[in-house]
């Protein structure tokens, strides 16, 4: 099913206060890495992007900063963009307004406790699995721009290759697209061979990469 990869255009206008894509008047996309940084994982992707030349856009989850603190201080040296993905990746259906934006505040305390003054905040925020109460968002809109996804990859899957993953890129990218993968433990299997090969297609087919803001 489509849905599985990609919500349609009717859908994100449903969602007037979420933004699942970038500028759709533009040929171009957005790569974005959720639930890093891992010392194991993250170094790699950045220099696989660093190969093709491409920027791009890391969501990052607050213990894993402050487990990783050198891998995040690389990143941002390497000019990437950061966003918030709440501290420990919980869920916006299972907790509490309060707690839930607590939970990403933190994060923006703990980026900040590490990264000093080579840290600015984007003010963007990835929910993660998508998943947020409309309270949470009608709080959580005043201060991040929220950030969805045109395409799901389902790297951290492992009934999924990395052909798959291709293809699912090749058959959905459109202009505007925004595209997750994961610099997480789990989709290290995936993402690693097929990020190349996203890249190679997506600069053959002529998609510039850009990085999301919080003016996007």
């Amino acid at each position: 099913m489509r849905l599985l990869y990609q919500f349609p255009q009717w859908f994100h206008r449903l969602t007037p206060s979420l933004h699942w894509r970038g500028d759709s008047e533009r040929k171009c996309v957005y790569l974005t890495f959720d639930d890093g940084p891992i010392a194991e994982i993250t170094p790699q992707i950045l220099d696989i992007l660093d190969e093709y030349g491409i920027k791009a856009t890391f969501f990052w989850v607050g213990e894993n900063v402050f487990r990783h603190p050198e891998v995040a201080k690389e990143v941002v040296k390497r000019g990437h963009r950061i966003g918030n993905h709440t501290f420990n990746h919980i869920s916006g259906w299972k907790n509490t307004l309060r707690l839930y934006t607590n939970n990403i505040q933190l994060t923006e305390e703990i980026i900040t406790a590490n990264l000093g003054h080579d840290w600015h905040s984007a003010r963007i925020f990835r929910p993660p699995y998508g998943r947020m109460k409309i309270s949470q968002i009608l709080k959580i809109r005043k201060d991040f721009r929220i950030y969805l996804w045109d395409i799901v990859t389902h790297d951290y899957n492992p009934n999924y290759t990395p052909d798959q993953i291709v293809e699912i890129v090749k058959k959905l990218v459109r202009n505007g697209s925004i595209i997750v993968f994961h610099d997480s433990r789990k989709a290290a299997k995936n993402v690693l061979v097929a990020l190349p090969l996203v890249i190679q297609y997506l600069q053959s087919a002529g998609y510039e990469f850009l990085m999301l803001d919080s003016n996007e």
